[in-house]
């Protein structure tokens, strides 16, 4: 792993990326044939975890990564709450309803914990980095687009189409400022916690009241989907006019 990451970061992440997508789709395939929902996943995803956050503290790469305190102040940064406003526009604050069993719930969260540091380390911290060392801003493009196209894996898992573009269109748009967020603050912490929060709370939402309101299931698809863009579009916004700017190179 070292030498690969000493020759070439890029590289690295890509490696990384092949890993973790091709893993999730297996594992989900096996937790479906074994009949307990998310449990291969978690353990993949566990295990993967474990691996790269030894190598990032044996390495001594953990600020690089961003697995560090945030160099701006949480006051400058409106204290996080857009990002906790977006995790729960959602689809939870339209109706609260679990969607799985008690242990299923338990371990899907547990699954997302994981999920948000793997993919803000591999996207963020090893993608960006090494795609940085060239030009700033082709990183930070291809970092975010490629996040959400990561997610068209979610076809291979018996995703609706329509769902699954929604979710790309929004990964996309998250990733930019998530990215943004790691530039100006050079921490990811706050980043993993956001997306662990967002994805987790996605098994406790219910947008039935939404819906009969409506009255289509795709058409609230949107609305949520067009609430989360707007507070995304408008936290990005603040961060890039009113947060100084920062040397991510390091």
């Amino acid at each position: 792993m070292k030498k690969l990451f000493e020759k070439d970061e890029s590289i690295f992440a890509i490696v990384l990326i092949v890993i973790y997508v091709v893993g999730s789709s297996v594992m989900q395939r096996i937790s479906a044939q074994i009949d307990i929902q998310f449990l291969a996943e978690v353990m993949f995803n566990m295990t993967l975890s474990t691996v790269l956050l030894v190598f990032i503290i044996k390495n001594k790469l953990t600020e690089h990564v961003g697995l560090c305190k945030p160099q701006i102040s949480a006051a400058k940064m409106l204290f996080y709450i857009p990002l906790l406003m977006i995790a729960l526009s959602g689809g939870i604050i339209f109706g609260f309803a679990p969607q799985f069993s008690p242990v299923e719930l338990a371990l899907r969260v547990l699954m997302m914990i994981f999920v948000g540091f793997l993919e803000e380390i591999i996207f963020r911290g090893f993608l960006f980095k090494g795609m940085a060392k060239t030009n700033v801003k082709s990183a930070i493009i291809v970092s975010s687009v490629t996040f959400g196209i990561g997610h068209i894996v979610n076809l291979l898992n018996g995703y609706d189409l329509m769902k699954n573009i929604i979710q790309i269109i929004f990964a996309v748009a998250v990733g930019f400022l998530l990215v943004i967020i790691f530039v100006r603050t050079e921490s990811l912490v706050f980043c993993i916690l956001f997306h662990s929060l967002n994805n987790s709370l996605s098994g406790f939402a219910s947008a039935e009241k939404l819906i009969a309101a409506v009255g289509s299931k795709q058409a609230t698809d949107f609305i949520i989907l067009g609430i989360s863009t707007a507070i995304t579009i408008a936290y990005l916004l603040y961060v890039l006019k009113f947060t100084p700017k920062k040397e991510i190179l390091k």
